[in-house]
């Protein structure tokens, strides 16, 4: 089996884009609060709490596909025996 680094983190960049991306929408579906203006019904803490755990993990999700590719990039350089 042929394991890609590149490709596998440019996929959980893409993930983790979509990710933060349907977390966002959620949030910002959500009513506004009654003590706004043109507020209508308070939020419950549940209902933040799912969107802004998969803005976390779309954050985590992120990193470590960056720590792949500096990964990558670093054994390519050591087996060409560049320096950078």
């Amino acid at each position: 089996m042929n394991i890609n680094p590149l490709s596998s983190a440019t996929n959980l960049i893409s993930n983790a884009q979509q990710k933060a991306d349907n977390a966002a929408q959620t949030i910002a579906r959500l009513p506004v609060q009654s003590q706004e203006v043109g507020g209508s019904e308070p939020i419950q803490a549940a209902d933040l709490f799912k969107p802004v755990l998969s803005l976390k993990e779309a954050e985590l999700e992120t990193s470590a596909a960056a720590k792949i590719i500096q990964a990558h990039d670093k054994m390519l350089g050591s087996l060409l025996d560049v320096k950078v």
